[in-house]
């Protein structure tokens, strides 16, 4: 077959291919092409999720006569002053989105420009072109989109249901918002809820708007980022440690602007946040990116949402240390989800009303209510009968095994001044593994182990990047029986181990010697340590190991090295916990992600009871 020039609509629905992937990205060029123009107000309306209708109306600049006729023409754009792409500072540069849009729907654009006395409107149809007519119109732009695919059936059909389009489109209007808080935002139509997010400014427009899009739970449980490092800005909110998803959805990209997918910012957050979340959960983030425009080419996808970084590295490492220095500063802090699950996990009995003038009655929550003789015949443990001769007595007295013993031990008051540590002061401690403590606003419940875990991982760090951990010489070497292969992986590691204060050497075929441990961990189980150091080394198989996996042999370390569930703590100990993790950053969260305290306010304990109605 010879070559052969193809035809002008041909071209153009070849192009409609690569621009106009599904309703969505009708909706992000036209919304794009709004902020452009200058729009403060933008309304986008919707049917059978944008394959029936999509109208984008807003209030820009608006277009003349001869504009409007060469905004539907191919490759024709008002955003490149200059030949140069290198210089990129507006959302959309092509200009070829409304010819691939026409080419594929019935395309109409209506404008007027600010000193019009009236606008005009334009029409497309499979290509082609029809107007300019008169239009009585406010001033700004009106493009409306039907039948979208109504000449290409083939790509109609790989569309998803109403609802999956409607849904895709709600997703880039939101991202469209987020990176643009100056702009109002209405998003309604037939086959949605309507949403509105009216235009915020000042100084913590930022936040405002991601607290109307994504929710006021994200911006009260995030930390601000603001941090500038070779050339890259790097604003936004990142979610705590504890606040997480169990997916990348609620992860949001901006760079000048723009949202997009890099994987070079993927990877950032994820190495950000390594030590603090669980594998296969995400944090939840918003992070802005703002570069000199020729140091980011946007020209390497057709619908423009990725991008490539001249210096990949600098931008990498600037959201690396925002993160980090972001989290270090919220020290402690938890999320409030957290607590918000741990009250729905309370219940509270339904009692049924009593009749108006009837005399209150106890209640057993076992069995039904009886008269005072009857309960004191038929229960074995006591009576609530004030007149029994049982009334007071004692859980040994009544021979009951096991109620006399405390199942918590309670500290005496503390001094009103230890109340007024945000951690507060140790009331009590239950299970003989979480610490009650109550502070001037509420009560609060730590995981000793999970807590003193985080607080020797943080020693473990800040020791190791000063120089090689202390150790302690131990007065018998332990000598610890492993299988030969594992002896030989802990013989080869040796060395290196030395620099995390663990000394070790070969005792035979299968045994490994311990001369040193280190000093931080005291008395810990040693010998577990030494075995999971070794089941680590058999995980990860490399001659490199102990350098590659530096944090996760100190998390195996910290691990060993902190207090024990089961462990009894007297109240100076649980004390000086609390004023440790006050101290420390990231103390909030162990070093699998877990939260490491739960705080439950007054007015929500309040509210348990009923007494906050």
């Amino acid at each position: 077959m010879p070559i052969r020039q193809l035809p002008e609509d041909l071209i153009n629905r070849i192009a409609a291919g690569e621009v106009v992937e599904r309703p969505a990205s009708v909706v992000k060029e036209l919304v794009e092409n709004a902020i452009d123009a200058g729009a403060s107000r933008i309304v986008v309306t919707t049917a059978g999720g944008g394959k029936t209708l999509m109208r984008i109306e807003d209030d820009g600049h608006g277009m003349d006569q001869a504009d409007l006729v060469l905004s539907v023409e191919r490759h024709a754009t008002s955003k490149l002053s200059v030949d140069d792409l290198d210089d990129i500072r507006t959302l959309g540069f092509r200009g070829e989105a409304l010819a691939s849009i026409g080419s594929v729907a019935e395309l109409t654009v209506s404008s007027r420009p600010v000193n019009a006395e009236s606008g005009l409107r334009i029409e497309v149809r499979s290509g082609v072109r029809s107007g300019p007519v008169p239009q009585a119109m406010n001033r700004g732009t009106v493009v409306e989109v039907k039948n979208l695919f109504g000449n290409v059936p083939a790509r109609l059909k790989f569309l998803k249901t109403d609802r999956a389009e409607a849904g895709a489109i709600t997703d880039v209007m939101k991202r469209l918002a987020m990176a643009n808080p100056g702009v109002h935002f209405v998003l309604n139509g037939t086959d949605r809820s309507p949403a509105n997010w009216p235009a915020v400014s000042g100084a913590g427009a930022l936040e405002a708007r991601l607290a109307q899009v994504i929710g006021d739970d994200f911006a009260q449980n995030a930390v601000r980022l603001a941090s500038s490092r070779h050339g890259v800005v790097v604003a936004g909110l990142a979610g705590l440690p504890t606040y997480t998803r169990a997916n990348s959805l609620s992860q949001f990209y901006f760079v000048n602007g723009r949202s997009v997918r890099d994987k070079v910012l993927v990877g950032a957050i994820r190495a950000a946040y390594a030590d603090y979340t669980f594998r296969d959960r995400f944090p939840v983030v918003a992070l802005y990116i703002a570069i000199d425009p020729a140091e980011v080419d946007v020209n390497v996808h057709p619908a423009k949402a990725e991008l490539r970084f001249r210096d990949a590295g600098a931008v990498r490492s600037a959201v690396i240390r925002a993160i980090g220095e972001a989290l270090t500063a919220a020290g402690f802090k938890a999320s409030t989800s957290v607590a918000d699950d741990i009250l729905g996990a309370f219940t509270t009995p339904n009692y049924e009303a009593a009749p108006a003038g009837a005399p209150p009655q106890r209640q057993d929550f076992m069995r039904p209510a009886m008269p005072f003789a009857s309960y004191d015949r038929a229960s074995g443990y006591g009576s609530a009968n004030p007149f029994s001769p049982q009334y007071g007595a004692t859980a040994q007295q009544q021979g009951i095994e096991g109620l006399n013993e405390p199942s918590a031990r309670v500290e005496s008051e503390a001094s009103p001044a230890v109340m007024e540590f945000p951690l507060g002061t140790a009331r009590a401690q239950m299970f003989d593994n979480f610490i009650i403590a109550q502070n001037s606003e509420g009560l609060l419940l730590v995981d000793q182990h999970a807590a003193h875990e985080r607080l020797v991982y943080e020693r473990f760090k800040a020791q190791l990047a000063s120089g090689p951990v202390p150790s302690q010489a131990q007065l018998i070497p332990l000598v610890i029986e492993l299988p030969e292969e594992d002896c030989a992986r802990l013989e080869d590691a040796a060395p290196d181990l030395e620099r995390f204060g663990l000394y070790l050497e070969r005792f035979g075929p299968r045994a490994i010697a311990v001369r040193e441990t280190p000093a931080l961990l005291g008395n810990s189980d040693i010998n577990g340590l030494v075995r999971d150091v070794a089941d680590g080394l058999a995980e990860w198989d490399t001659s490199s190991a102990v350098a590659d996996r530096m944090d996760e042999i100190i998390a195996r370390m910290a691990c060993h090295g902190s207090v024990r569930s089961g462990r009894r703590l007297r109240v100076d100990e649980m004390n000086a916990l609390l004023r440790d993790m006050e101290a420390t950053p990231h103390s909030g969260q162990c070093i699998h992600g877990r939260p490491t305290y739960v705080e439950l306010k007054q007015k929500d304990i309040e509210r348990l009871f009923g007494r906050s109605r």
